[in-house]
């Protein structure tokens, strides 16, 4: 990707890829990813991070000042604590394993490059994906490199070697490229790295997954070429992997680039991404974790396809949807396949419904789209509840009003 392009192009710096985002205080907060100028992949800048209240609707652009990181794709963030982490990613020198990590709390936010770890860390890697539990973040799986000292310390069926080729990245060389299964963790508050030993049937390697903690269980789906789903998870305690199995005929095509979030004690929910069909996909699915089966949702987003997206819980359990492409082309010829850039990259929100709404929700939303119906009315309102109200008219108002930077 170019980051030499010209970031002052005429094109909204809230359209964006590959992004990571997550939901704080009904405020939604958007770092990183990538846009398509003049047909040419452009990272957009690290030293930026966007805010959407979803009360309102309205966006506001935070500076980030300190250790900023380089421009990277397929990087995986990760929320804690008001601390924002990214680790690893492909930069402008090839793949990394570096982590950043910036305080959202900070009047002045500031980034830092972690540098004093203890224990091994992974080795360079993207497309990886990360659950958040006890203060710890779990990283499992995506495409990297490797010595070949760590090849041969790494079993055949967690690294599955794609490319072999020299590189030097820092002070090491790599030798082999390929995907992983592997489950690495970092503890914040003791700043080390650990690598669990896993039991069951683990995952094949894989990259560009969907993945969503729910109690004590990290879930994973997708990222390989099954034709159908497949999902497993692991159990954060005991380090065991379960893998279910339900029939072909009611699970989803498979997939990659698509999100699964926990919507209940028992519920994901799956939407989008880039079928093994080749086509960008609307689709959005439950899967119930007691009764371990699909159920395809009917939904008013079908002419919302995406990919590369994300997808946050929200107030009332909506699924909040942003950014991401809404055609994911592929180039196939005799020598390789590759993606062609898109100009469909997205800046909307949007939200799915997965529970009835309580009489407030549904009245505060009654009246913020139609506000000319009590008039004065509103001015008898507690100060408090009127700037909610206030905040809803502006959003049903301006639904598809977003600025550009």
């Amino acid at each position: 990707m170019d980051a030499a392009a010209d970031r002052d192009a005429p094109v909204s710096r809230l359209e964006r890829s590959s992004h990571t985002a997550f939901i704080d205080n009904n405020t939604l907060h958007v770092w990183g990813g990538f846009q398509v100028v003049a047909g040419v992949d452009v990272i957009l800048p690290s030293d930026e991070i966007w805010l959407c209240d979803l009360d309102s609707g309205t966006w506001e652009r935070r500076e980030i000042t300190g250790d900023i990181p380089p421009d990277l794709s397929g990087f995986c963030g990760s929320h804690l604590n008001g601390t924002l982490f990214i680790f690893a990613g492909c930069g402008p020198l090839g793949w990394t394993n570096q982590m950043f990590t910036v305080d959202l709390k900070e009047p002045n936010c500031s980034w830092k490059k972690l540098t004093d770890t203890n224990g091994s860390t992974p080795s360079p890697r993207d497309k990886h994906s990360c659950w958040v539990h006890r203060n710890r973040l779990i990283y499992f799986g995506g495409y990297g490199c490797k010595t070949m000292g760590e090849v041969r310390n790494t079993g055949s069926s967690n690294f599955v070697v794609e490319e072999m080729s020299w590189a030097t990245i820092g002070n090491t060389l790599f030798r082999f490229w390929g995907w992983n299964n592997e489950v690495h963790v970092y503890d914040i508050h003791t700043s080390t790295w650990s690598t669990p030993e896993t039991q069951g049937p683990a995952p094949p390697p894989r990259g560009c997954h969907a993945s969503t903690l729910l109690g004590n269980k990290g879930y994973i789906s997708g990222g390989g070429e099954n034709a159908e789903l497949d999902l497993f998870c692991l159990d954060l305690e005991t380090w065991t992997w379960t893998k279910f199995e339900t029939p072909a005929s009611c699970t989803p095509l498979g997939r990659s680039m698509h999100t699964m979030t926990s919507i209940s004690d028992h519920s994901l929910f799956i939407y989008g991404g880039l079928g093994t069909d080749g086509n960008t996909l609307n689709d959005a699915w439950q899967f119930n974790t007691l009764k371990k089966e699909w159920t395809k949702m009917i939904h008013p987003h079908k002419d919302k396809p995406r990919v590369c997206h994300s997808a946050c819980l929200g107030s009332d359990n909506d699924v909040v949807v942003f950014g991401g492409s809404s055609s994911f082309c592929i180039r196939m010829d005799s020598v390789a396949v590759m993606r062609a850039p898109s100009q469909d990259h997205c800046k909307d929100v949007f939200m799915f419904q997965t529970q009835p709404y309580s009489l407030f929700r549904l009245c505060e939303d009654f009246i913020g789209g139609n506000p000319e119906l009590l008039g004065k009315q509103l001015d008898w309102l507690p100060s408090k509840l009127r700037h909610k109200v206030d905040k809803r008219v502006a959003f049903f108002s301006a639904l598809t009003s977003v600025p550009t930077a």
